[in-house]
């Protein structure tokens, strides 16, 4: 029955005392949301995560898909939380009123029943004067000054700031250099092609872990987000030497909601990891697998490798609520559609021809192309650049675009991108140094002159917007 151990014994058939080897011999992949999560931690609570983590810091390693998310993710939560703190005021001064009529509503309600059952009138008067509009406001300024207090002090004490997360990120060199050159290459788009075929054409009908829940959310790229995580684990997996162990730590299991990597709870078991993930990892990696939460990680890490740093308290609390909140948020907002995915995903119906028509756009070769499925990539470039550039407003549920037409560089992006002057000379402005996308300079060819010129002028206005950096 040994085939069978993952599904008859707790921890996928391992003995609790060989998750020590996991720590100090294993593969450490952190998912997407523990890396989001260290933008939720106060700065000293970050210090001592950051501590703990520089312990295992030589285990880890970054598959390209949970990086791609990440950076995608940061803004984000930064922003979430920006947010929540910015209307926090108006929220509390509602909340406030509501107690205020609820205390007025609640002093009337004693006094009915005292005219009611006792007829005293007396005990009524001094209700008056003790409970009445001007105490409830005195003491309610009280309490609203106090609260604003510790919500200035909440937004004094933010160490990461929006509009100055390009150029004064503090966690993102820090993780950088946690991960060293421990980082997974890009996955080639047709192998993501293929696995995004795989997870949505057998695995997710089948309800084969992980990411069968996510299927029919958003894309179908978006949906096998988890799966092509697992895949590149997979792959690592198997040139892993002698001891051959991955421990992946995820927020998801805080979900009651979700499977993606746990399997619900039944009468008579508690909440598992899937055991269809150990038997996949055995037989296709030869390798073991643990999975985490976030508290219990850390607590490993204190446990197994003694850092300096102990944790407090403080800290594993901190750790819990900041786990549950980018669980929480999780999938709230699509994926973005980017350069090396536009040719796969289709546009939500209707979305291209409304971009076209925000553009000003008149040609009927480019609507074709707005109407083709073999132009994926222009139909999202349109997409994106008429709603980065106000031309439009962007509809619900529609995903971020990050697909450019030209860039401006020094050097050039990839080997398929073609120089600035492969356009007409007094239509593109950008003789040297800019560098064109090949399905672009199909669709201007293709175009009328206005059109040409008005196709031109908008990437010209994004390029000028994200000039890289030589």
């Amino acid at each position: 029955m040994k085939q069978y151990r993952a599904w008859l014994m707790p921890n996928g058939g391992m003995d609790e005392d060989e998750r020590e080897t996991f720590f100090t011999d294993g593969l450490v992949v952190l998912d997407t949301n523990i890396l989001l999560s260290l933008y939720e931690y106060t700065p000293a609570a970050r210090e001592q995560v950051f501590a703990s983590l520089e312990q295992i810091a030589p285990r880890l390693w970054l598959p390209h898909q949970v990086a791609l998310e990440f950076t995608r993710g940061r803004h984000r939560v930064i922003a979430n939380r920006v947010k929540a703190l910015g209307e926090a005021p108006d929220a509390l001064n509602k909340k406030l009123q509501r107690a205020r009529q609820a205390v007025i509503e609640a002093s009337s309600f004693v006094k009915d029943l005292l005219e009611k059952y006792a007829q005293d009138e007396e005990a009524s008067a001094a209700l008056d004067k003790q409970i009445n509009n001007q105490a409830i406001d005195e003491r309610l300024e009280e309490w609203r000054t106090l609260l604003k207090q510790h919500v200035q002090h909440l937004k004094d004490e933010q160490d990461v700031r929006l509009n100055s997360i390009e150029t004064n990120d503090p966690i993102l060199p820090r993780i950088a250099a946690l991960y060293g050159d421990r980082v997974a290459k890009p996955t080639p788009p047709d192998v993501v092609q293929q696995r995004v075929n795989e997870a949505s054409a057998y695995r997710f009908p089948n309800r084969i872990p992980p990411g069968f829940s996510d299927w029919g959310k958003g894309t179908p790229l978006e949906a096998a987000g988890d799966y092509l995580i697992w895949a590149e684990i997979l792959e690592k997996a198997a040139t892993l030497g002698a001891s051959r162990r991955v421990l992946l730590v995820t927020s998801d299991g805080l979900s009651e909601s979700k499977e993606d990597w746990y399997q619900k709870a039944e009468q008579g078991r508690a909440k598992r990891p899937w055991p269809t993930l150990f038997d996949e990892l055995r037989l296709r990696s030869q390798a073991e697998f643990r999975l985490e939460e976030p508290r219990t990680f850390f607590e490993g890490i204190n446990q197994f490798l003694k850092p300096e740093v102990q944790l407090t308290q403080t800290t594993y609390e901190e750790i819990d609520r900041a786990a549950e909140a980018i669980a929480a948020d999780k999938s709230q907002t699509p994926e973005p559609v980017t350069q090396s995915t536009c040719a796969f995903i289709d546009p939500p119906d209707g979305l291209a021809l409304a971009a076209y028509r925000a553009a000003g756009l008149t040609t009927g070769s480019i609507r074709r192309l707005v109407e083709s499925a073999d132009h994926r990539p222009f139909q999202w470039w349109l997409i994106g650049v008429t709603a980065e550039l106000g031309q439009r407003q962007t509809e619900n549920g529609e995903p971020p675009v990050e697909v450019l037409a030209a860039v401006r560089s020094s050097r050039r992006p990839g080997p398929e991108w073609l120089p600035g002057d492969v356009l007409k000379q007094g239509e593109w402005p950008y003789r040297v140094h800019s560098w064109i996308s090949p399905w672009f300079v199909q669709a201007v060819n293709s175009a009328s002159e206005a059109d040409r010129l008005l196709m031109q002028r908008l990437a010209a206005r994004q390029a000028d917007k994200t000039t890289l950096s030589d």
